[in-house]
């Protein structure tokens, strides 16, 4: 098996690092930073989602796992005690294969499309505190004209992230929907939106028509852009999937009750 390691690069991680390498490679396996097979993430969240970034090209070959020595690890099936007990099951290449749902970004410019898949969430904002106005069409029928600090498209598994501080619901990933919170919206009586999250299945999607030429701050997880010209947004639940590497059961409500509620 091709395998990498990202890692955080703290004294932990980096000495699990060293670790991971020496016996996987001295049990056969390759360290192949272009093609792996296994990324192996040391580190919190942020490690986990910069792993997926680097190798998101690759999706249908390549599976993560995740260590935490971070301050949040909800992607981290393993702890750093028990790191001898991962290697040993990684050598023997015992694993269940678990998918979790992505969001597809379509940002249509005047000049050019970018597009983008997010793990956690997808945010739209306006740079420097400036309140954004946009019109939100469901499928092909405007909803509404919002107005606000910004929206927030959320996978299911990024249903725990900034979706979860907004007030937006917690979603189990075997969903393949997206969710769409709003941030700090604009509801008096000359202004109104739904003023609540709304849940999408994989069947619908989501049309954000700009009200400005004016550059839009774009978040893609922890990426952010500024992006100008900027004609419509699409949103849709891609059609990739993130392939996890399950070494044992860690059930999604446990991992929420892990993260949120134990001590």
């Amino acid at each position: 098996m091709h395998f990498q390691i990202i890692s955080r690069s703290d004294e932990i991680s980096s000495e699990l690092q060293r670790k991971m390498i020496e016996r996987l490679t001295g049990a056969g396996m390759t360290l192949n930073e272009e093609s792996p097979e296994l990324v192996i993430s040391i580190g919190g969240d942020g490690t986990l989602l910069s792993a997926f970034h680097k190798y998101q090209h690759r999706l249908k070959e390549t599976c993560f796992v995740g260590v935490h020595t971070g301050h949040l690890g909800f992607y981290a099936d393993w702890n750093p005690e028990e790191t001898d007990e991962l290697i040993d099951l990684i050598i023997e290449q015992d694993f269940e294969v678990i998918e979790y749902p992505l969001v597809k970004t379509k940002v249509m410019c005047a000049d050019e499309t970018h597009e983008f898949l997010s793990l956690n969430e997808s945010t739209l904002k306006m740079p420097r505190g400036t309140t954004l106005v946009i019109d939100v069409s469901l499928r092909k029928g405007l909803f509404e004209r919002f107005r606000g600090d910004g929206i927030c498209m959320s996978t299911p598994s990024g249903s725990t992230a900034y979706n979860k501080s907004l007030g937006g619901a917690i979603i189990h990933p075997s969903f393949r929907a997206m969710q769409m919170t709003e941030i700090a919206s604009l509801n008096n009586r000359v202004f109104r939106t739904v003023g609540s999250p709304m849940v999408f299945p994989d069947t619908h999607f989501v049309r954000i028509s700009t009200t400005t030429e004016l550059p839009h701050a774009v978040a893609i997880d922890h990426l952010h852009f500024e992006i100008g010209s900027i004609e419509q947004i699409e949103y849709r639940v891609a059609k990739e999937s993130i392939r996890f590497a399950r070494f044992r059961p860690f059930p999604f409500w446990q991992r929420v009750r892990e993260s949120f509620i134990s001590n």
